[in-house]
């Protein structure tokens, strides 16, 4: 493996606002597990691991900074919303990163690059990089950059679906959802999930996804749709 040339590395440096003093580092960050065998011990995982620490941490912070009148349990929603994998996917997506990752032939036709757990896990894994090579000003700035947006699009914590749809339930004294999974097929690194979510009197809605929770936010958005504008009809 040749790793990242100059010009994949300046990019993502660009990306990241960070110029790298180790470029084993960077390289690191970016390489999935099986192309990593033949350089390093292992690829982006153990960068992931540290990531996630520092993610938790500084996105802790800028809630408490950003909501100083806000109680704990808001502030935990906020918390929760901002470092859900979802999240860390898509913002891997916008910035390019899911380009950047350096893969086997078999996993790219595998459509590896897409699945959502390898984008939150190499955007944890820069944010460690950045974090070891620069120090946490550094990881904090990319952090700050990239996650404010978010932070302050919404003026109250943000509720899931499935939060939704069970507050919408107990206000009408129906029973609570329930939710089971139905089934699972594709590969293990981009599995789809199909699961249903039924409330007793109402009916059942079934939706996939690549992950249960997903599937199951899905589920609820969709009988919030179906049950709640059924019954205002």
């Amino acid at each position: 493996m040749n790793g990242l040339n100059l010009e994949a590395r300046l990019a993502l440096e660009k990306v990241l606002g960070h110029r790298f003093s180790d470029d084993q580092l960077l390289q690191q960050a970016v390489t999935h597990g099986s192309l990593a065998r033949s350089v390093f011990s292992h690829g982006y995982e153990r960068l992931e691991f540290l990531g996630d620490r520092v993610l938790n941490m500084i996105v802790a912070a800028m809630l408490y900074r950003q909501f100083p009148d806000e109680a704990e349990g808001k502030l935990s929603m906020r918390h929760v919303d901002l470092v859900r994998k979802e999240t860390l996917a898509e913002l891997a997506h916008d910035l390019g990163l899911d380009t950047m990752i350096e893969m086997t032939a078999g996993e790219e036709q595998g459509g590896i690059r897409e699945s959502a757990t390898v984008l939150a896990d190499v955007m944890e894994a820069v944010i460690a990089a950045l974090y070891l090579d620069g120090g946490l000003d550094a990881a904090s700035a990319f952090v700050e950059r990239n996650w404010s947006p978010r932070m302050t699009a919404y003026r109250k914590p943000p509720r899931d679906a499935k939060t939704r749809l069970q507050e919408w339930a107990l206000g009408r004294a129906l029973p609570l959802p329930t939710y089971a999974m139905l089934d699972k097929t594709g590969p293990a690194h981009a599995p789809t999930i199909t699961v249903s979510v039924c409330i007793e009197g109402l009916g059942e809605i079934k939706t996939e996804g690549p992950s249960r929770r997903v599937a199951e936010q899905d589920a609820a958005r969709v009988a919030l749709e179906t049950f709640a504008e059924g019954s205002e009809s």
